[in-house]
């Protein structure tokens, strides 16, 4: 049941009912979003699963009797488009291709593209389309873009609140910057490096001579046991000048520096390799160290000089035991004897650990060189430890026995204060590539205005709205924790792009991330805002209707305030986990500055990223498959259940086409089960006539009824969590999985009509289950596998099952496991013995044997003692030796048993018989009592694994 066609046909009956538009009413709320989408590039199957996760939970809670509001909007701020259109309108090649091949735009509609808000209409209709063909539940009345004009009088009312607060500033701070564009990039303007952090380092002046080796660092709580400097021979060095003083630094850095220092200027190249084997001189130990060779120093990181630690930094100890064994590099410059004399000296304390950790680290993670992978773990597990641990050494003078961050910043702030040291910023992880195909750079800008996310008061009111959310997974509230507390200012505003101006200074436009943050309380009022004047919605407009101020207005729609009271606060916000340390983040602080306690937000969900075939998914490297083109080729149901069975949320996913084709298969398999229960009971199933469990007799129907409420039970409460495959697991694969243990158990009464009806009551009853089960998953087939059996209304408001938690019997799943144990071990017999029986005898253990097993499970533990203590007092059994060795063997196997209690084996054998028979290929024969008994199997019999003799 992939066809086209069928999901066609209900996505149209969806949208005629209007079942998705939400409106207020008498039943509990349940509000979530999705980080919505930039429409600059056709949705690929990466998107999919964006946004399918929030539909299959919004589906789950609407049939649990929710009022459910899920809501899209386009966010088309800032510079990209811009770029984009620039790139189309000089026919730039690889621009051309990317839209023609990769998005697949027609040549007619590319030319349209120099127009930048053509491109957001065009991609923006695209992705409702598409979002449509998925079967996603959203009340589309709540559609708007970040540059209409009712939304960006919003955005100028929530910064006009910010500014009233005093969390706008202005004045000078490092950002990520295009020099092409002239104009600060975020992450939706990247084409390489989102997320990726500015990290300030410090510089540390080596004196030498009159000059000076500036290195960087980010510890410069280290100075104290550096052991030489690493200058890379290979590359180019310049000298240059800085507030007076000569500097020798890499060239790639002075062009690095050149956006953050307003002195330098370049005096002159400096000869890197005459420089190895010379000495300068440590600040604050006044020691001198040799500066050596070393391939490894980047020159376009920081400055292209490293100073090395080898007692705590791995890199360096590895690269100082590969250059002592380097003999033809100590020879070119002379060094080998200052080289060998070279030992890691100790300065942090670090429990576990001896004197000089980083040679531990790398010994115990096994680096054995410089390109060793694991070198990079080992650096970064030994920084984390003296971060959270290390403790400053008692030679230290004047900072032993401090923590190391506190060691860290007071050497720093000696540092800048003797002029010993300096500042500079660098990108946490290169290369940060804009959209328009330029090297981003770390720029000093002056007269920016920045959101002030380092005010104490407003981050201990953000961290106080944190601790009141849920997080999904819950280890994720480490990482808000985290960034909440280390967010620096933020650039709020750019020159260039779409977006709305910041009120108080026009020429600047409040930047994408910033005007994304409260915007799932305008979903809230979207619909009463359409025949509004935009120039009416004023502050005090918004702050009657968000914040509940009294007003004089009377153009305020009835019910708009009541509106926003109901569906606020927002109960859940999903989006992608590398966007915890700006977006997230700033979602929880706006709310915060601006809404009352009771209006802030509840909870947050965060996702993994997406493979394609193994390889990050990358719409400018070509590497994607569209959404619509897997819709085509597989149907919406079949494409919504990869994308949630595949992996959890917050996990990266993988989409492989072979297991796509996979999922197909199970998906034709469940349609079909329904066709064979009609095939069964003879006609067509009315699921109305099947709403309860039936009464059943045989063992295993009640295990299959048994099942089949543990399931729902268990898939209920993975989708209260999120766990869209745990959930999957359980409605679908686990599901199949006991249905087809249940059809193979009964196959043979089927075909003898012998307890056919019962049968078919309970294929009747899992089938109205199942549907239900699987409608948040796949609801164009749910939908017509309802319709057709009758299912009242549409599938997607039907009762969620509620898992009888009366009709989960520990005793009947016991009883089936006691048959497949049996059947199982019947067959290893057989495989030992290489024989083929006519005749099985199946003896069942005495009633004695049970008693003694209730006796151990009320004592709790394996001790022999008080068991047989207890067994002699309630005389259970006569022969003193066989109880002792009885009670022995389950006081040591107590805890595998699983002992559930008695079960009737003697009525559970008897209804399986048959099936024993037809399994083992040999008559059945069982014994209460041991009338036959040949071989003394008997005494062997337990409770819940029968003893057996073959014959």
């Amino acid at each position: 049941m992939t066809d086209i066609k069928i999901e066609e046909k209900w996505q149209k009956k969806w949208q005629k009912s209007k079942l998705f538009q939400s409106n207020p009413d008498n039943r509990e709320k349940l509000f979530l979003t999705v980080a919505y989408p930039y429409p600059s590039g056709a949705m690929h199957v990466g998107h999919g699963r964006t946004y399918t996760v929030p539909d299959v939970y919004a589906r789950f809670k609407r049939m649990q009797g929710y009022n459910v509001l899920f809501p899209m909007g386009w966010h088309v701020t800032g510079a990209p488009v811009i770029g984009i259109a620039k790139r189309i309108g000089r026919r730039d090649p690889w621009t051309l291709d990317i839209y023609q091949n990769v998005h697949k735009v027609p040549e007619d509609e590319l030319n349209k593209f120099t127009d930048p808000h053509y491109i957001v209409k065009y991609f923006s209709e695209e992705y409702h389309n598409v979002m449509t063909q998925l079967g996603f539940s959203i009340d589309w009345r709540r559609e708007f873009t970040t540059i209409d004009p009712h939304y960006q009088k919003f955005i100028t009312w929530q910064f006009e609140k910010l500014n009233q607060k005093g969390l706008v500033r202005r004045g000078a701070h490092p950002v990520k910057y295009c020099p092409d564009d002239e104009n600060p990039v975020g992450d939706h303007d990247l084409l390489e490096g989102e997320g990726v952090a500015i990290n300030e380092l410090t510089l540390i002046k080596f004196k030498m001579g009159e000059k000076y080796l500036v290195a960087a660092t980010f510890r410069p709580e280290t100075l104290f046991g550096a052991t030489n400097l690493w200058l890379n021979p290979s590359e180019e060095y310049v000298k240059v000048r800085s507030s007076g003083e000569e500097w020798v630094i890499s060239k790639k850095a002075y062009h690095n520096l050149l956006n953050q220092k307003t002195d330098l200027e370049l005096i002159e190249d400096a000869d890197a390799p005459s420089l190895i084997g010379q000495y300068v001189e440590n600040p604050v130990t006044g020691q001198q160290h040799i500066i050596l060779p070393a391939s490894f120093v980047d020159p376009d990181y920081a400055t292209g000089v490293v100073y090395s630690v080898p007692a705590h930094a791995p890199a360096d100890y590895i690269a100082l035991v590969d250059l002592k064994k380097d003999t033809e590099t100590l020879e070119k410059y002379g060094i080998k004897d200052e080289v060998e004399k070279i030992q890691p000296i100790g300065l942090i304390r670090l429990k576990g650990f001896g004197e000089h950790p980083a040679v531990e680290m790398v010994e115990k993670m096994g680096v054995k060189s410089q390109e060793d992978p694991k070198l990079k773990e080992a650096t970064n597990e030994m920084y984390k430890l003296e971060h959270a641990k290390g403790v400053m050494d008692e030679h230290v003078t004047g900072y032993s026995g401090l923590r190391v961050p506190e060691a860290r910043d007071a050497i720093k702030d000696n540092l800048l204060e003797a002029g010993k040291g300096d500042i500079m910023h660098e990108f946490a992880e290169k290369p940060v590539i804009c959209r328009c195909g330029t090297e981003c750079v770390v720029k000093i800008l002056d007269n920016q205005w920045f959101l002030k996310y380092s005010d104490e008061d407003w981050t201990t009111t953000t961290q106080n709205t944190l601790s009141l959310m849920k997080t999904v997974p819950e280890e994720i509230r480490s990482n808000f924790q985290y960034y909440l507390n280390w967010l620096h200012d933020w650039a709020c505003a750019r020159r260039i792009g779409l977006g709305t101006p910041l009120p108080w200074d026009t020429q600047w436009l409040i930047e994408p991330l910033s005007d994304s943050t409260i915007y799932m309380s305008y979903y809230a009022i979207a619909p009463h805002l359409k025949n509004i004047d935009p120039e009416e919605l004023d502050e005090e407009f918004f702050d009657h209707v968000f914040l509940d101020k009294p007003t004089t207005k009377t153009n305020i729609p009835d019910g708009m305030k009541e509106e926003f009271n109901y569906w606020y606060p927002l109960d859940w916000r999903l989006s992608a986990k590398d966007l915890v340390g700006n977006h997230l983040s700033f979602h929880i602080f706006h709310h915060s500055a601006i809404f009352p306690k009771e209006k802030r937000p509840r909870g947050v969900v965060v996702f993994g990223m997406g493979l394609l075939e193994g390889h990050k998914m990358s719409s400018s490297k070509g590497n994607i498959i569209l959404l619509e083109d897997a819709i085509k080729i597989h149907g919406a149901d079949v494409v919504r259940l990869f994308l949630m069975s595949s992996a959890e949320p917050w996990q990266d996913f993988d989409w492989r086409e072979k297991e796509v084709i996979g999922t197909k298969k199970r998906l034709e398999w469940f349609s079909g089960f329904a066709a064979m229960v009609d095939e069964l009971h003879g006609s067509q199933i009315q699921l109305s006539d099947f709403n309860e469990a039936p009464a059943v007799d045989k063992a295993i129907n009640a295990w299959m009824i048994s099942q089949v409420n543990q399931r729902v039970r268990d898939a209920t409460l993975a989708l209260e969590g999120f766990q869209t495959r745990k959930a999957l697991q359980e409605s679908l694969f686990l599901f199949k999985k006991d249905i087809d243990h249940y059809l193979h158990r009964v196959d043979h009464q089927l075909k003898k009509e012998d307890g056919h009806e019962e049968i078919t009551d309970v294929l009747a009853y899992v089938l109205g289950i199942w549907i239900r089960l699987m409608a948040p998953f796949t609801p164009h087939a749910c939908e017509e596998l309802w319709n057709r059996h009758g299912g009242q209304g549409f599938v997607s408001e039907a009762p969620w099952p509620e898992a009888d938690l009366a009709l989960i019997d520990e005793k009947v799943h016991k009883g089936e496991e006691i048959i497949q144990g049996l059947v199982d071990d019947i067959r290893e017999i057989k495989k030992i013995t290489q024989s083929q029986p006519e005749k099985i005898h199946i003896y069942l253990a005495p009633k004695w044997k049970w008693e003694v097993l209730d006796i151990a499970r009320e004592v709790g533990k394996p001790d022999i003692g008080r068991i047989m203590g207890q067994a002699i007092q309630a005389n259970v059994h006569d022969n003193k030796k066989e109880l002792a060795g009885f009670a022995q063997k389950i006081a040591r196997e107590m805890t595998k048993i699983h002992y559930v209690g008695w079960v009737d084996e003697k009525q559970l054998l008897e209804d399986a018989q048959g099936y024993v028979a037809r399994e083992t290929g040999a008559e059945v024969v069982v014994y209460h009592e041991p009338t036959y008994d040949p071989q003394n199997k008997a005494r062997n019999a337990l409770p819940y694994k029968p003893a057996i003799y073959l014959e």
